[in-house]
């Protein structure tokens, strides 16, 4: 009953110096606008967590902004970038143990969102090293596998790739084709063959954490890959080339032909769609955060642009009203996406998350980057097509976040099945 009285209730019941007092409590001065954090976000992050976000700006910002350009320019992705990220404690941020920060998801989510304000690229090499592979090792591993890869990974001195799509299998991986059969002449070993696709990082991987069914029974198993045992011909990783999104990070194939994967090395419980689908989620909780991080570097870069073009009578083009509309509506949608990022997060830490509030956020927050940074581009006119204002770039890289990891139709079929208990994918 009491907790529900308005202060102006509360009031009756106290003296007048303690009624006086509330008042004043609630006498605040104005507090100027910021449009870099319209909802003041930064207020909810712990000391923890804003030191985490202000090492991986300043990182992201010294280091990886000047060399992007180039890098989006000749399709190059340097593989030290994640022993850089190592060695200042991004990789595998959340992970307790084997040399991991152990930090919040949040504060994971704040890396991201520093990394793709870069480049979207950048952020899926640093995902894929830290959600998929490590993420997958540290939940459905062996004590064995975690001591084996965990603490190189941490350092970027072992990398790794995820294989689940296949050339015809991307949004129904139930229906991969990848088999592990017992193999014809290694006792204790699994002989696996398959391809699979679209795979960042495998052309340079050590470690392939490859989803594949096990002839024996029929149900997807993990099976962790190492590039050194794999004997001449049984393993290819193609470099797909000529891309026109996520040009600064490498992908590749995983052509796999009777690769010999010991026992020991697939995960030894998880089966089915749950081990890839629970390594998915924690890509797509940090693609949630570092799409905003993208269109927040989109937002910026198109302010200082209007701010300084000028046209028509000498005026600014900020000063009319399309040009302002564009930022207002860009400006609320990264707000509203942080916000939505961090609750999931604390959600995430107390173990109270549901999956669909994944797919929720990872639709969202990419729908409304990629529409963002596409209006905002019209602002830079015919600029635009210079790879110099940066904004292109970041058009291209989103729609590739739009459509991977779950395209945001079928986030929306997974949302629909939750809201009507009837699922509408076949």
């Amino acid at each position: 009953m009491y907790k529900s009285m308005t202060s102006r209730a509360a009031r009756q019941f106290l003296k007048p110096s303690q009624a006086a007092a509330l008042g004043r409590r609630h006498v605040h001065a104005p507090v100027p606008f910021d449009w870099k954090d319209p909802l003041g976000s930064h207020h909810m992050f712990t000391e923890e967590e804003l030191a985490v976000a202000e090492t991986a700006e300043s990182y992201c910002q010294e280091r990886l902004l000047p060399r992007v350009l180039e890098a989006y320019r000749n399709e190059e992705y340097d593989h030290k970038i994640l022993e850089e990220m190592g060695e200042l404690g991004l990789l595998g941020a959340t992970i307790q143990g084997y040399d991991c920060a152990g930090v919040s998801s949040v504060a994971s989510g704040l890396i991201t969102r520093a990394v793709e304000r870069v480049d979207s690229g950048y952020r899926s090499g640093q995902s894929v090293q830290s959600s998929l592979v490590m993420g997958g090792i540290d939940e459905f591993g062996t004590k064995e596998q975690k001591d084996k890869f965990l603490p190189g990974m941490a350092k970027g001195k072992i990398l790794g790739c995820f294989g689940l799509t296949e050339p015809n299998h991307g949004s129904d991986p139930g229906s991969m084709e990848s088999m592990a059969k017992p193999h014809p002449t290694k006792k204790g070993y699994y002989s696996l063959s398959g391809s699979k696709t679209w795979i960042t990082n495998s052309p340079i991987a050590d470690v392939f954490l490859v989803w594949a069914k096990l002839q024996e029974t029929g149900k997807i198993r993990g099976f962790l890959v190492e590039r050194s045992q794999c004997p001449p011909g049984t393993l290819e990783t193609p470099k797909l080339g000529h891309k026109n999104g996520l040009r600064a990070s490498i992908t590749g194939m995983i052509q796999m032909d009777e690769v010999p994967v010991a026992h020991e090395m697939m995960f030894p419980d998880v089966e089915g769609l749950k081990g890839p689908f629970s390594c998915l989620n924690s890509a797509r909780f940090g693609i949630a955060w570092g799409t905003i991080g993208a269109l927040e570097d989109c937002i910026s870069r198109a302010r200082e642009y209007a701010l300084e073009r000028k046209q028509f009578k000498n005026n600014p083009i900020a000063k009319y009203q399309l040009v302002q509309k564009k930022l207002a509506d860009a400006t609320t949608d990264a707000a509203f996406g942080i916000q939505a990022a961090l609750q999931v997060g604390r959600l995430k830490d107390e173990g109270k998350i549901a999956p669909e509030m994944i797919s929720m956020i990872k639709r969202q927050n990419c729908d409304r980057a990629l529409v963002g940074a596409r209006n905002l581009q019209e602002i830079f006119g015919g600029n635009a097509a210079s790879d110099e204002y940066h904004i292109g770039r970041h058009v291209s890289n989103l729609f590739v976040t739009q459509t991977y990891e779950g395209q945001s139709d079928i986030h929306a079929l997974i949302l629909g099945r939750a809201i009507t208990g009837i699922q509408a994918f076949v």
